[in-house]
């Protein structure tokens, strides 16, 4: 019988109580998707799978270097999904501050149409934004535990 992978609640990580709830939400995604792939070798299956669903469910982040590998991943590749969906906000504000209108008459309602729109993209690429600055926080530290546990495994 081995023993439960080391895990610390992840309320000792320093991150917002948003951070937390995010973690908490994309620690299953991750480990599931890991445990899916075989976890490179891991022999550990659907059983790490459920393994993080638990520790997730119960406020833990999961120390082991696969599962901190895969979680690294997971963010890394959220963040370019972020990343990308702000650069076609930013080419949608382009297009929508370079709009003109060729009626004099319909000027004014399209310039207020295009001014609303404006406010909307600006309003969700901010968002974009601090949920980027949350994952990154959290890629972040993930990736300051797997260097350490690494260093420790290396020194064992």
């Amino acid at each position: 019988m081995s023993s439960p992978a080391p895990s610390i609640p992840d309320t000792s990580l320093g991150l917002s109580r948003d951070e937390i709830l995010l973690l908490r939400q994309h620690q299953p995604i991750a480990l599931s998707t890991h445990a899916g792939s075989g976890g490179r070798g891991s022999g550990r299956g659907s059983r790490a799978g459920s393994n993080a669903s638990s520790h997730a469910a119960q406020g833990r982040l999961m120390l082991d270097p696969g599962s901190l590998n895969a979680l690294g991943r997971h963010f890394d590749r959220l963040m370019g999904a972020i990343s990308q969906r702000l650069a076609q906000l930013t080419h949608q504000t382009t297009l929508s501050t370079g709009a003109r209108s060729a009626s004099a008459a319909s000027a004014l309602s399209l310039a207020d149409a295009e001014i609303a729109r404006f406010h909307a993209i600006l309003r969700q690429i901010d968002e974009l934004e601090r949920e980027f600055d949350k994952v990154r926080h959290i890629r972040d530290i993930v990736k300051g535990f797997r260097g350490r546990v690494e260093t420790l495994e290396r020194k064992m």
